[in-house]
């Protein structure tokens, strides 16, 4: 049983299914994709400051570019690769000591110059730019296109996707989940996935596990067409406001991670984090600070105090499994943590060790394992 029909949760069908686990159900409470998967900030990267993320990004990379294959659905996958652009000594040498972990991993980062990274993006205004990051394998694509192509195939191999069924309660007997209590009646169940994105607290807490995770709204904005097109760019963002912008249809789709968001469940699309763009525009990409808006959205990002996953299985109730708490990375982790979470199920040895994301780092002993992301957007 899967709670959440995300992109995480079709990810993990997915993964199942093609391993030949039968009588999987994906349980929704909405539509398929009407979370924050349905949101197209879409990018993909494995430029992380921690190993494992790392790994898990650039593992996720190689499965979208191979997704018209497998499952065989094409999700407007763009490699543009990311550029950060940094404008601090102090920030310029910790993603420098970044990059050289990231080589090591076989991901082709590079500094740049501020010349060429306003090379890369003609938006970019070099004066006080210390550095850029660039990454050739990153870019964007559409997380609704790619939820609906893991559905189609697991669908097509046994899956039910139960839309519009809203998880009520978990009966737990002993330390194992028996059944899952919904809006349209009770099911007996074997294991339980939680993949409930930004309201995973509340699943976890049903079964009596902790999962600290809070939901948090972002939102972002596409302008108007341009007139002349706008050029080919990458992923770009400014790190140090937290300002991004790449290509979208015939403008531009741009964002920031406005700091004085409360925590919520609000959804509704405001403009009040525009002028904050603005400003960081106006000083790092001045031709983006007067396009006229034509249309936004909002979504909720799920996150973790050390702003990294949970991933795991829970050590009080054995049969219960999570993959939440993305930060803002879900989208980019998927292919990978399908895979981990299938191997979860299965009992057997995953790619990674994944250990230091167990939601028990945040408890008792645990607390040592807390690992901070420092490249966070």
């Amino acid at each position: 049983m899967i709670v959440g029909g995300g992109v995480m949760g079709a990810s993990i069908a997915f993964h199942l299914a093609e391993a030949g686990v039968e009588r999987v159900v994906v349980l929704e409470r909405d539509e398929l994709a009407s979370g924050s998967s349905g949101k197209p900030i879409g990018g993909v990267r494995a430029q992380f400051s921690d190993p494992l993320n790392i790994e898990l990004g650039a593992r996720s990379l190689r499965a979208y570019a191979d997704f018209p294959r497998r499952p065989g659905a094409g999700i407007r996958l763009e490699t543009v690769g990311y550029l950060f652009l940094l404008t601090s000594e102090r920030d310029a040498a910790a993603f420098e000591e970044s990059v050289r972990t990231q080589n090591a991993l076989g991901v082709p980062t590079r500094m740049t110059g501020p010349a060429e990274a306003a090379r890369l993006c003609p938006y970019v205004c070099t004066e006080g730019l210390v550095a850029g990051v660039f990454s050739p394998d990153d870019g964007h694509a559409r997380p609704a296109l790619a939820v609906a192509g893991y559905a189609r195939a697991a669908a097509a191999a046994g899956v039910t996707f139960a839309t519009g069924t809203t998880v009520t309660g978990l009966d737990v007997r002993g330390d194992l989940v028996s059944a899952v209590h919904t809006d349209r009646g009770r099911i007996a169940c074997r294991t339980v996935v939680c993949a409930a994105g930004a309201w995973s607290q509340g699943i976890g807490a049903m079964a009596g596990v902790s999962l600290p995770v809070r939901p948090v709204r972002r939102q972002l904005a596409f302008t108007a067409p341009l007139d002349p097109p706008a050029p080919r760019v990458p992923f770009t963002i400014d790190f140090s406001s937290s300002a991004y912008f790449h290509n979208s249809d015939d403008g531009l789709l741009f964002g920031l991670a406005d700091p004085a968001q409360p925590d919520g469940f609000d959804t509704a699309w405001t403009d009040d984090w525009l002028p904050l763009f603005r400003a960081a525009a106006r000083e790092r990409a001045p031709e983006l600070a007067g396009m006229s808006i034509a249309d936004g959205w909002a979504g909720l990002y799920e996150v973790t105090p050390d702003h990294n996953a949970l991933i795991g299985r829970s050590a009080p109730v054995p049969n219960f499994l999570y993959a939440t708490g993305f930060s803002g990375h879900g989208f980019l982790q998927a292919p990978a943590v399908g895979e981990l979470v299938r191997d979860l199920h299965l009992e057997r040895e995953p790619f990674a060790d994944i250990a230091p994301l167990s939601a028990e780092r945040f408890t008792g002993e645990g607390a040592a394992g807390v690992r901070p992301e420092a490249h966070v957007v």
